[in-house]
């Protein structure tokens, strides 16, 4: 099984990121957790989580209102 993360900016389209893959779902969170920022910058808005074709979850990387 492979995981890998998807991008999206704020209208919900695909953005082009880091096509990264990572042999387990924690490899994969630990990752994210170190490069979040970057993606932000970016203008990537949310990441979703997929393992193989499978979207494991979906997360926002804007600040809570």
């Amino acid at each position: 099984m492979a995981w890998s993360w998807r991008y999206e900016d704020a209208d919900g389209k695909p953005v082009d990121g880091p096509a990264e893959p990572f042999s387990s779902q924690a490899d994969a969170e630990s990752w994210i957790g170190q490069e979040w920022r970057n993606l932000q910058s970016a203008g990537v808005s949310t990441v979703i989580l997929v393992e193989d074709d499978r979207v494991d979850y979906q997360m926002s990387l804007q600040p809570a209102e």
